[in-house]
């Protein structure tokens, strides 16, 4: 008897690994940070696609290095592929631990929301380190993005490396999560990421992704 079925089949009557599914993720465009003031993705530029092909299209950051202390990871969209200030609202909250003092944190941060804001959207906050061995990851889940008729949700989780005050000493683990919504019923047909406040995008690179329906 088969205990396990996988697309109503038992493992005992699986061949090949040719017969698994091979996985929904579709890889779209990679971005690479050289000291860039932005990165940006923009349907129908330099291969990027950002419609109604795929339902879900995932951003991830990856080892990306401010090139200052203190500045802060941030996205945006655009209705026309210019203008990056969709009007949003958003939640934020964290949990950390720090490295030194052992001691650790779970929070609401509300000084990072959007209530109806066209600003940014900070997905990496609270003092970035730009120490040379520090990077912060996350990934960015954007939900129908050319839908005409709802707004368009997404949501993010972050890990990253902050400090203190200084950007530099003090540091800490932080796992941030963003989710909210453009509050737009135009499509979004681009998604720009940038450093808020201050520096650059120094190193790293962000990879989009398309998720088919099956």
């Amino acid at each position: 008897m088969a205990l396990v079925k996988y697309n109503d089949n038992s493992i005992s009557a699986i061949s090949s690994a040719g017969q698994l599914a091979t996985g929904s993720l579709v890889p779209i465009k990679t971005l690479t940070a050289s000291s860039s003031a932005t990165l940006s993705f923009v349907h129908g530029t330099d291969g990027v696609v950002l419609d109604s092909t795929y339902p879900i299209y995932v951003f991830k950051l990856i080892s990306i290095h401010p090139s200052a202390a203190n500045a802060y990871v941030s996205f945006n969209g655009t209705t026309d592929g210019t203008n990056y200030n969709v009007t949003k609202t958003s939640t934020t909250f964290y949990a950390y631990h720090n490295e030194l003092d052992d001691t650790p944190s779970l929070g609401y941060s509300g000084g990072y929301d959007h209530a109806q804001g066209t600003g940014f959207q900070r997905i990496l906050f609270d003092n970035n380190s730009s120490d040379d061995d520090a990077g912060h990851c996350a990934e960015l889940m954007l939900f129908n993005p050319s839908s005409t008729t709802f707004v368009k949700h997404f949501m993010c989780r972050t890990a990253g490396i902050n400090t203190g005050a200084d950007g530099t000493s003090n540091p800490y683990a932080i796992d941030a999560n963003i989710a909210g919504y453009f509050n737009t019923t135009s499509a979004i047909t681009g998604i720009q990421f940038k450093m808020d406040n201050a520096g650059s995008l120094a190193s790293g690179k962000i990879k989009l992704y398309g998720i088919k329906d099956s």
